[in-house]
């Protein structure tokens, strides 16, 4: 699929967005007490936010190779 400069441009903004919200959201359940209770929703939040990255990376390419 062909998306524009500045649909990757967005798509990296929202990503990026997401990214800081989700490692926010990973220090704060951490900090909790019980944090065996929430092992789960820890290690869910760490494997979407390196997901992420690995998209970010790919947009970053893609975002240079426009230029």
């Amino acid at each position: 699929m062909e998306y524009s400069k500045d649909d990757l441009i967005e798509a990296k903004r929202q990503i990026d967005s997401t990214l800081h919200k989700l490692k926010e959201t990973v220090k704060t359940l951490e900090s909790k007490e019980n944090v065996s209770r929430l092992k789960s929703q820890i290690t869910l939040a760490k494997r979407r936010i390196k997901a992420f990255e690995i998209a970010n990376y790919f947009l970053e390419n893609e975002i240079k190779k426009d230029k």
